[in-house]
């Protein structure tokens, strides 16, 4: 559990820079220029996610119960992940109604995606994962939104071109992940 937690620490951390340490982080990319943070920041969170995926592969081998969600939860839980894949999605497809309307979808994913795991296992190791990514996701969120509204920050409007991409990309890349790629890398296929 040590690594998981320590993996976590390392990715999340890195990727909370700009909430906790937004005039460090500005003084770095002066220092560094865009592209030495750009690298630096890549290398610590490709660490963190190495250390954290091992960590949660050594935390499988002790399968602690903390609760047993029905079944239900379980199914519910492919909708969360249908709908985190197209939020992210329309995070990086030009002119969408959810990046126009969110602001940050990828955020708005990662919280749907780790709200729907919590609720469909409960496991401690996936309480640890997915509860530090939706605590993190929130946190992120809410000083992101923030942020745009001190600087008056608006994204593009969003067309029906951009809204179809997003889902038909969306809905793609969760079903590969879901059919095929969740089982060949997790060991678990979501429709069991």
């Amino acid at each position: 559990m040590f690594l998981l937690i320590l993996g976590l620490v390392i990715f999340l951390g890195a990727h909370s820079v700009r909430i906790f340490a937004a005039d460090w982080r500005g003084r770095q990319i002066g220092r560094l220029g865009a592209q030495g943070w750009k690298g630096i920041y890549s290398l610590v969170s490709l660490v963190g996610f190495v250390v954290m995926i091992v960590g949660f592969g050594q935390a499988r081998a002790n399968p602690d119960l903390l609760y047993a969600p029905p079944v239900w939860l379980r199914r519910l839980n492919i909708l969360f992940t249908l709908t985190a894949f197209i939020l992210v999605t329309a995070a990086y497809v030009p002119g969408n109604h959810l990046k126009q309307k969110i602001g940050h979808p990828m955020l708005a994913g990662v919280k749907a995606w780790a709200l729907g795991h919590l609720l469909s296992i409960g496991m401690l190791r996936d309480v640890i994962l997915f509860g530090a990514f939706l605590i993190w996701a929130i946190i992120d969120f809410a000083t992101s939104r923030r942020r745009d509204r001190v600087a008056g920050t608006t994204y593009p409007a969003g067309t029906l071109r951009g809204d179809v991409l997003s889902i038909v990309i969306g809905v793609i890349a969760w079903a590969i992940v879901a059919f095929w790629l969740h089982q060949l890398l997790i060991g678990l296929d979501p429709f069991a």
